[in-house]
């Protein structure tokens, strides 16, 4: 019988609650949602903090009066600016030569989990970029096949038990009963990417209103993971700055924005509010525009650079979220600057195809993926940093 999930979404500048079930086909049946915009966070800091509780509430009660639902139990995306990645390289022997279990599979994960008594993180996702047995061929799923040592590079999610202690406090004040945290950037790579196309690697670029989180991934795992405090949000400041003009009138503009255009002195872009006409001189909103791009793809570069893994060159780079992949010509701009092909990723559900609902619907789709009676009892915890 089908049941439903709750997940909450940290957006950068949006709180998104959404209650669901599986559907048929595998599809994702939302029976429930509530918004809320906020401050957001940046440099892995809340912007007023003191409202946080306000907005959460808000966001939650919206969804429960959507789906006549009341919420005891949730799941919470972890940011990627709250979070770190770190994968080790764990060994196990099986004794004798013998069938792989599900159990050994959960003690090497737990073999490698050193994080335990760490004071500043708390281990929340723990997926396998590959596994190994006696012969050395890299495995996604060993159980069932024989061998006498165990091998496995996981990737472990940790994250900031400051974020943990946070929410937990104002999810206790909201009368939620239990809270299960998870990888926003892990669901969001798990739903975008099938096994065939991770195991290639993937390089995932979030770009998101205040913050962008660049994560490359392979197997069930991220190998590497950096987020900064930049997005499309900081495109609408630059242009309310230099116009001199409110952030929503700044909005619209951008909106009109066509990268793509060879726009001369002449050309301009009309913005109406309230029946009265603005214009601004299309050139130099444009090169407003492209400076601030030209800095996220410097800063993403910078991400990737710093990780210890090498990718192959002919890996496109993968655009998701809200920030950049509505801004039109923003993609084309971006690849040149990154001098990689950039791609647009977002989910291939129906009605749901979306960069922006990204995030979101990659959580709804991990907890429900692990909802079903088929999986596991030990898979469902290690997801979940059991």
């Amino acid at each position: 019988m089908a049941q439903d999930v709750a997940i909450l979404d940290f957006g950068s500048g949006k709180i998104s609650v959404l209650i669901g079930e599986r559907g048929v086909n595998n599809t994702i049946c939302i029976n429930g949602k509530g918004e809320c915009d906020y401050a957001g966070f940046g440099d892995g800091e809340w912007y007023e903090q003191d409202q946080l509780g306000y907005v959460i509430g808000h966001a939650i009660h919206n969804a429960e009066t959507n789906s006549r639902t009341k919420i005891s139990m949730l799941y919470v995306g972890v940011p990627g600016e709250f979070t770190t990645a770190v994968c080790r390289d764990v060994s196990m022997s099986l004794t004798k030569k013998r069938k792989v279990t599900e159990a050994d599979v959960d003690a090497l994960h737990e073999m490698g989990d050193v994080f335990k008594n760490n004071p500043d993180y708390t281990v929340i996702n723990s997926q396998p970029i590959y596994y190994t047995l006696d012969d050395g061929g890299r495995l996604i799923q060993p159980v069932g096949l024989t061998g006498n040592k165990l091998h496995g590079h996981i990737s472990y999610i940790l994250a900031e038990n400051r974020f943990i202690s946070l929410i937990d406090a104002i999810m206790s004040n909201l009368g939620i009963e239990s809270v299960e945290y998870v990888s926003s950037v892990l669901a969001e790579g798990l739903l975008l990417f099938d096994d065939v196309t991770r195991d290639q690697y993937v390089v995932m670029i979030d770009v998101g209103h205040i913050t962008t989180s660049v994560a490359l991934l392979r197997g069930d795992g991220i190998l590497s993971l950096s987020s900064f405090s930049m997005g499309g949000g900081y495109i609408t400041a630059d242009l309310t700055e230099a116009f001199g003009i409110s952030f929503t009138q700044a909005e619209s503009l951008k909106r009109k924005v066509v990268l793509s255009l060879n726009v001369s002195e002449n050309d301009v872009y009309e913005i109406t509010e309230r029946e009265q006409s603005k214009t601004f001189p299309a050139k130099m909103v444009n090169e407003i525009v492209m400076e601030r791009i030209k800095l996220i793809a410097s800063t993403i570069e910078k991400c990737l650079n710093n990780s210890q893994y090498e990718f192959p060159d002919y890996i496109p780079y993968n655009l998701t979220g809200g920030g950049l992949c509505y801004l039109k010509g923003a993609r084309d701009y971006l690849s040149k600057r990154l001098a990689k092909p950039v791609e647009i990723a977002a989910p291939s559900l129906p009605q749901f195809n979306r960069p922006h609902l990204s995030s979101e619907l990659g959580l709804l789709n991990m907890v429900l993926g692990q909802q079903a009676p088929a999986k596991k009892k030990g898979f469902f915890a290690r997801l979940f940093g059991k």
